[in-house]
């Protein structure tokens, strides 16, 4: 009996964060929409949408090889699709420069990794071992991305502002945080569920300091320049989306979405 009650819970927390997962992978919509309305992507950075399909790519290979796996693919097969699209958009609409930059990292990043990655495991890993040793590359992966909102913090810190990180994203990401937190647990994942307790971390801080500073005077940091249509230099991943496991930031400057407008000629780089 308490099998199938720790099975339902497990299914319950899993539903959940497909809900919230899903919700925070159609955040950018409204960005994307006003890029094709603009018929230009001039000015934003694909690099958090890049992260985010690679999360979605290992953690869709991850819940293929897992048994039973079907939350975790489920959400994972929408976010590949909905970061394909939204990449999509963005080469058909990017600068000239931007759309070879994005191009490379591409095949680099999410190609030539996830290609590099199946042969190994396929190749030089025991089929026993499999599973866990995807598992460990995904919470690793998780963890790193993870760490990124650290920038963000420190900004709102500096400027005493917190123009660059909303408040219902943060809630967003730790409610999605918990959800997969708990599911991880139930189903005695660890690859699930110890990441997820950093990005539970990492979420309630920034409500802590969104809070402190919600009615602060913003203090401008100094002006760098930067050159157009290139990436800036801080790439913070708030809203990358690495469900299943957690959801790091790609938090955009001005967010509408996560992708970051990069301001001339001054711009501050970010989540």
């Amino acid at each position: 009996m308490l099998c199938i009650k720790v099975h339902q819970l497990a299914f319950l927390f899993g539903l959940l964060g497909n809900i919230v997962s899903f919700g925070v992978f159609l955040s950018p919509v409204p960005t994307f929409y006003g890029i094709y309305k603009k018929k230009s992507s001039k000015g934003f950075q694909s690099i958090p949408y890049i992260c985010a399909l690679a999360s979605a790519t290992l953690l869709l290979f991850y819940g293929i090889m897992k048994t039973h796996a079907y939350l975790i693919i489920s959400i994972n097969t929408f976010g590949c699709f909905i970061e394909i699209s939204y990449l999509f958009l963005y080469i058909i609409y990017a600068p000239r420069e931007a759309r070879i930059f994005t191009l490379k990292l591409i095949l680099i990043c999410n190609i030539g990794g996830l290609g590099i990655l199946i042969l190994l495991v396929d190749l030089l890993i025991p089929k026993q071992h499999r599973v866990s040793t995807v598992g460990w590359v995904c919470a690793a992966y998780s963890l790193a991305v993870f760490a990124s909102p650290l920038s963000v913090m420190r900004k709102v810190i500096r400027t005493k502002s917190v123009e660059y990180m909303p408040f219902l994203l943060s809630l967003s990401l730790t409610l999605n945080a918990v959800m997969w937190f708990f599911y991880g647990l139930l189903i005695k994942d660890k690859f699930i569920a110890m990441p997820n307790i950093l990005g539970f971390l990492f979420g309630v801080a920034q409500m802590i300091l969104y809070i402190m500073y919600h009615d602060s005077k913003k203090t401008d940091l100094p002006k760098l320049t930067s050159t157009e249509n290139q990436p800036t230099n801080d790439t913070n991943l708030n809203e990358v989306a690495i469900v299943g496991i957690g959801l790091p930031d790609a938090r955009a400057e001005n967010v509408e979405g996560s992708v970051r407008p990069m301001k001339t000629p001054h711009s501050s780089t970010t989540a």
